[in-house]
């Protein structure tokens, strides 16, 4: 066979692995056959050209055709000839075509076949050679060999012979010739080391392996040698640790602080009464009750329609150029508008479509647009859902105006409103803000949620650890815990001679301002206490304090996932079982009641600590878990005094707050100790600055101003089963409930300011736990405190009682509180 240049092919490369050379060359088979020359069949497999450690014969004719590279480095260059110079064509002693094969009489001049078979010798090899060199274009000069092959050169020569029956997998790398492989020695054969020798010099068979897979048989010039004995390899066993590699993050480049984002615009005030009814225009009104004073949010109507106090404003005709006016008195940067449907309980009335225009003297009006169209915003499905739309050109005046273009079919124009927009600074505004209260005390107003409620918690724990508890009375219907803290000089521990006192807050999850109010006063007594403000030292060293912020937690993450604005007037007011807690304790008026139409009180039947009913004991029972753990809460601690705190309103309540006549929606029914709740919710409303201005109006359609501000409860409405009256005839505890503000979910931009308006009427009603007569009831003989002795005071038919030995109702087994 014969090489040839310029033919387009790959060769393989070094260790299996093919590459192409700038001069590819194929092999091209030789005239003739038999002899020299003769013609080889097409590139048999190792399995057919023979495996085993020694060559094998093979017929007339056969031959390996695969293609080898010319150096197993770089395949420019020409093969390297490790030992001795060869003759003058470096091809004879290891070409490829040496290794893979040609016609019959160059293998046998190659490999030494010839000599083997005892006919042609040296001279058939010469021939042969001369007549492969004729033919041959001339190679390029022999490279030295590069040192990594010296090197595996001598290991593979200075290895020991491996043991008889050790396979040896081709890991020494002989060099003998162009494109040597590696050497492999066949199971039971003594490993030797291939090297180029002179003429005449006998050479030890080898084993060559080419790609991974069997070895050809690697011809020999001299014949085989003697093969070494083989020797058993000893297998040691090699225990192999791995070490866990720990990988290390990489450090998160720096980053630069976020910019501030820009806080949205809060509510003008309609809702929360900071915008004055002058400010409200309309086009039309149906009626004077359906004014535009009455356009806004969550504001309610009275028990019947027709009267001054209807629930939002209603055009008197009907058409698309009807309009709700609201005059800033300032300029104001509008960027939303949310709107509700009439309240009532008669009719249906809601709008379902509106347009926005925008005035600084309104005469001339321009409208809001969504692009090149005047924008249409859609408006109200029911009469209770809040329904927000931002403004996609937020404009700066003065005047807004919204103009209703569609509304229920059934119904009439009617809405309610709250317009969203930031002051723009106006140095030629003639008018005045209502000047409100700046909060001076350095608190965290904003509203949190339940896991923020706990996290405060814990930061004032961890402020003032000496005079605060953080402790909790029971879980509600999803399982969050209801937390309570208590400040105190020595927390978690009864005094005798100091009164306990308590604030709850939540009931009504959607009425939030008291919860907030309730974290704002832990901060506050927290600080003021460590300042060494003497009001606040006395307090906390002479009474032990509980709040409770948060009775309905579930009620309360329900109305704040929807915002303060957008959660209507009843979302999250109830349970996540549906449970209204201040209608769910046990009704003892009645029981009462019923008694003393009997003359049974108070021989046959208690005027006070009277007994909850068995049913209302039972498993199966309505009550709901935050129920019976108030209860349970009660009956633990000997409160004196307590205070509930409620929204959508600006009046103090007092006992009884469910009529006697009980088919009367209201009626007087004053308790035994009527004067001292009078005098308490007085306390609270006096010192309010909410209630005690006079520039307020009424929120709904209730004016209490004309009362100032207290009312009995069911006076105003009734409510069986109320906190208040539970606490009154179970417990020796006199509670109130106060309403906080107008707006049961105000904005977090108006908490400051609530702070102002309540701080002094939380800390007074707090002091007011001291009045009244306050002792000890011991025996005479030992001196000892008796424990659940009843004490009656002439004219009050509503007795009280000692507590157990060192603790007490009242100041009980200690003495008496309220009195």
């Amino acid at each position: 066979m014969e090489k040839r240049s310029g033919d387009v092919g790959r060769t393989r490369g070094w260790g299996g692995r093919g590459h192409r050379t700038s001069r590819t060359e194929r092999w091209v088979p030789r005239t003739g056959g038999g002899g020299e020359g003769a013609a080889a069949p097409s590139a048999p497999s190792a399995e057919r050209a023979g495996t085993g450690g020694t060559s094998r014969k093979r017929g007339p004719g056969a031959g390996v055709h695969h293609r080898a590279p010319c150096s197993p480095r770089s395949p420019r260059r020409s093969p390297l000839n490790l030992g001795p110079p060869s003759p003058p064509s470096p091809r004879t002693a290891g070409s490829r075509r040496a290794q893979r094969g040609g016609g019959r009489g160059g293998e046998e001049a190659e490999t030494g076949r010839g000599d083997r078979e005892g006919g042609e010798g040296r001279a058939g090899a010469e021939r042969s050679a001369a007549l492969r060199s004729s033919r041959r274009v001339p190679s390029r000069p022999a490279m030295p060999p590069p040192p990594l092959a010296l090197l595996l050169l001598f290991a593979a020569a200075a290895a020991p012979p491996a043991p008889p029956g050790t396979a040896i997998r081709p890991e020494a790398v002989g060099m003998g010739g162009p494109g040597g492989s590696a050497a492999t020695t066949p199971r039971g054969t003594a490993p030797t080391t291939a090297t180029a020798t002179p003429k005449g010099t006998a050479t030890t068979p080898t084993s060559r392996t080419e790609q991974g897979g069997a070895g050809n048989a690697a011809p020999t010039r001299g014949g085989a040698g003697p093969k070494a004995p083989a020797a058993r390899k000893k297998l040691v066993r090699v225990k192999v640790v791995r070490k866990k590699v720990v990988k290390k993050r990489p450090k998160a480049p720096a980053k630069s602080p976020p910019a501030p984002q820009e806080q949205p615009c809060p509510p003008l005030g309609l809702e929360s009464l900071r915008v004055q009814d002058s400010q409200l225009r309309s086009s039309s009104d149906k009626r004077y009750g359906l004014g535009a004073h009455r356009g806004r949010l969550n504001i309610q109507s009275g028990l019947y329609d027709g009267d001054f106090f209807d629930g939002g404003w209603c055009a008197g005709r009907e058409d698309a150029a009807q309009w709700l006016e609201l005059d800033a008195r300032r300029l104001i940067n509008f960027t939303g508008v949310i709107t509700q449907g009439l309240n009532s309980i008669w009719t249906y009335d809601w709008v379902t479509s509106y347009k926005v225009q925008f005035s600084n003297d309104t005469h001339a009006w321009q409208p809001c647009r969504n692009g090149s169209e005047e924008a249409v915003f859609p408006a109200n499905k029911d009469p209770e859902t809040p329904v927000l739309n931002v403004l996609p050109c937020p404009a700066v005046a003065r005047y807004i105006r919204i103009n209703p273009q569609s509304w229920f079919e059934n119904g009439t124009i009617c809405l309610r409103a709250e317009v969203l927009g930031c002051a723009v600074p106006d140095p030629n505004n003639i008018y005045q803000w209502p000047n409100e209260p700046v909060p001076t005390d350095k608190l965290d107003f904003r509203h949190h949620n339940y896991k923020e409620m706990r996290k405060l918690m814990k930061v004032v724990n961890e402020e003032c650890p000496t005079i605060t508890r953080i402790y909790n009375i029971g879980k509600s219907s999803r399982g969050l815990k209801i937390y309570a803290m208590e400040i105190s000089d020595n927390p978690g521990q009864h005094e005798v001679g100091e009164p306990e006192f308590r604030y709850v807050a939540g009931l009504h999850g959607n009425e939030a301002l008291g919860r907030e109010l309730l974290l704002n006063l832990m901060e506050y007594l927290c600080r003021e206490f460590q300042r060494g403000n003497p009001r606040v030292v006395r307090l906390v060293t002479d009474t032990r304090i509980h709040l409770l912020p948060s009775m309905n937690p579930d009620g309360y993450e329900t109305a704040y996932r929807l915002g303060s604005e957008l959660s209507g007037w009843a979302m999250g007011r109830w349970t996540y079982e549906g449970i209204d807690l201040n209608h769910n304790f046990a009704d003892l008026n009645t029981a009462l009641w019923d008694a003393e139409d009997n003359d049974l009180v108070p021989h046959e039947f208690p005027n006070h600590y009277i007994p909850i009913p068995e049913y209302y004991t039972f498993a199966n029972a309505t009550v709901a878990p935050e129920t019976r753990a108030v209860i349970d809460w009660m009956q633990r601690y000997p409160f004196v005094l307590s205070a509930n705190l409620h929204g959508g309103e600006l009046v103090v309540t007092y006992p009884f707050d469910m009529t006697r006549t009980y088919w009367k929606a209201q009626e007087l029914t004053p308790t035994a100790d009527d004067g001292v709740f009078r005098w308490l919710a007085t306390v609270y409303a006096t010192s309010n600055l909410a209630m005690a201005s006079e520039e307020r109006r009424l929120c709904h359609y209730d004016d209490f101003m004309r009362s100032g501000n207290i009312i009995n409860g069911a006076n105003w409405h009734t409510v069986p089963g109320s906190m208040n009256d539970f606490s009154y005839l179970h417990t020796n505890c006199f509670e109130i409930t106060v309403e906080l503000s107008c707006d049961k979910f105000p904005h977090v931009s108006e908490l400051p300011t609530e702070w102002e308006n309540n701080r002094e009427s939380l800390l007074l009603y707090m002091e007011q736990v001291h009045r009244g007569i306050k002792g000890v009831v011991r025996d005479e003989e030992t001196g000892e405190g008796i424990a659940n002795a009843i004490i009656a005071v002439d004219g009050i038919n509503h007795d009280v009682r000692t507590g157990t030995a060192g603790r007490g109702r009242a100041g009980g087994g200690d003495g008496v509180g309220m009195g």
